[in-house]
């Protein structure tokens, strides 16, 4: 196989800037703490009015953070989504490749880059963002990914594909083509809101389809109505296995109906945005390796702790990380 992991998602930029106080917000007519939706010639204004307080550019997008974090692991992965044809859409090509060894991206002509610029408090690290979703959500078609993924090990998506629009389209194609190659099929339910507004797809995705499902707590409850341990059982009906985040009370994996409970790896939170990710990441890994999901789950959580000491959704500290990887691994020896 040529890829451990391959990855469908939105590609989105982030452009991550702390601010001192309020004062920007209040120029920039913005809500605290809120995500606010607009068009490319707003968010490139307000990124030029904090442009003096540095602004850091890094790869987003909740797949392409899971995706990028293994590579950086050490696994060959690729990732599909699409960019536009502009500075930012370089940029991230560029990025992807350095995390992954390959990418497979689309560019369009006619949209610019999706991106979000994060405003995060100096005084208690709340975000405030400004999202230009851009090209990423207009992806036609999966094409040449269609030739990559039966050479995958794991296929991994997230629930936002399925909000509508084209890239719904290329969802539903990526996961056809993945269950007639026989390749496992990884999905991050991704969020409450996206749950709410598209149920029955998400219910679709994971009954015909997923053979790993990752959710948070308020993620299962949008699902299925039930709390973190009925959800994951109601779930496992379905799939294989289902992984529930409970943030600092850690997670519950459930495989083959044997349920095991994964303890945090203490931390001084810094940032939590992409704890998530990086919990699927450091699963995937122990997953591609064939480990048991409790070795899989510690993984995970020693990744999302990478996570969330640090601004910012990748854990780009590539010895950090093969550190954590190297203590998973070495607790797998022992216990065989």
């Amino acid at each position: 196989m040529r890829f451990e992991v391959a990855g469908l998602g939105n590609a989105l930029v982030d452009a991550l800037v702390r601010i001192p106080n309020d004062a920007v917000l209040e120029e920039l007519s913005l809500t605290r703490g809120l995500m606010h939706p607009v068009d490319d010639a707003r968010w490139q204004l307000a990124k030029a009015t904090v442009e003096d307080l540095g602004v850091e550019l890094h790869t987003g997008g909740s797949c392409a953070n899971t995706i990028a974090t293994l590579g950086l692991m050490g696994l060959q992965t690729t990732f599909c989504g699409q960019v536009g044809d502009d500075d930012l859409g370089r940029l991230y090509a560029k990025r992807m490749y350095e995390a992954c060894g390959h990418e497979c991206l689309h560019t369009s002509v006619d949209q610019p880059t999706g991106k979000v610029l994060a405003l995060i408090s100096s005084v208690d690290a709340e975000r405030t963002m400004l999202t230009d979703l851009g090209a990423s959500v207009q992806l036609p078609h999966i094409g040449r990914f269609a030739e990559l993924i039966p050479q995958a090990r794991i296929l991994h998506v997230t629930g936002y594909l399925f909000l509508g629009g084209p890239m719904a389209d290329a969802a539903w194609e990526a996961l056809k083509v993945a269950k007639d190659a026989g390749i496992p099929i990884s999905m991050d339910v991704a969020d409450p809101f996206v749950v709410g507004a598209v149920k029955d797809s998400m219910w679709k995705a994971v009954k015909e389809y997923a053979d790993v499902v990752f959710l948070n707590a308020e993620e299962a409850k949008a699902l299925t109505g039930l709390d973190a341990q009925e959800a994951l059982v109601e779930i496992a009906k379905y799939a294989k296995t289902v992984i529930v985040k409970l943030g600092s009370k850690g997670s519950l994996v459930s495989h083959d109906g044997v349920v095991e409970r994964i303890d945090v790896f203490k931390t001084q939170a810094v940032d939590t945005t992409g704890a998530g990710d990086a919990y699927a990441a450091g699963y995937l890994y122990g997953y591609s390796k064939n480990w048991s999901p409790k070795s899989c789950g510690e993984l995970g959580s020693r990744a999302a702790s990478l996570a969330v000491s640090q601004v910012g959704a990748v854990v780009r500290d590539r010895e950090a990380l093969s550190a954590a990887v190297s203590a998973s691994t070495q607790q797998v020896v022992s216990a065989k």
